[in-house]
């Protein structure tokens, strides 16, 4: 059975930083790319930082490049993903998801974890 929960989020202050956790529980998952996205209000769904399926090969959009790190643990049933966000913006709040990259029709998702940058 597959299932995906993340977690971390929160309320922060501009420039401060938060760490992302994600629990991919499956058994494919660690033979695939994945990545965390989000949702901010009033938006489309974005990647912002992509892995390789061995962790090796990294991708962030621009937005978020120097600031957020992605990383992965791969495990025999599931697969632990992390984003570690520094520096944070006002504009970084959004619902944060970890899946698939590319994403399929049959993805199941997890409930997504909040991030809120405000004074």
């Amino acid at each position: 059975q597959v299932q995906i929960v993340e977690s971390g989020g929160g309320l922060v202050q501009p420039g401060g930083s938060l760490r992302l956790s994600c629990a991919a529980i499956g058994t494919s998952f660690r033979f695939n790319d994945m990545a965390w996205y989000r949702q901010g209000p009033g938006k489309q769904l974005e990647s912002v930082a992509n892995i390789s399926s061995t962790g090796r090969t990294t991708t962030y959009t621009d937005s978020v490049k120097g600031r957020f790190t992605i990383s992965r643990n791969n495990r025999a049933e599931r697969v632990m993903m992390y984003l570690q966000m520094n520096s944070l913006k006002p504009e970084d709040t959004a619902v944060y998801y970890c899946n698939n990259n590319p994403l399929r029709r049959d993805d199941a998702w997890g409930q997504g974890t909040q991030v809120t940058v405000s004074s």
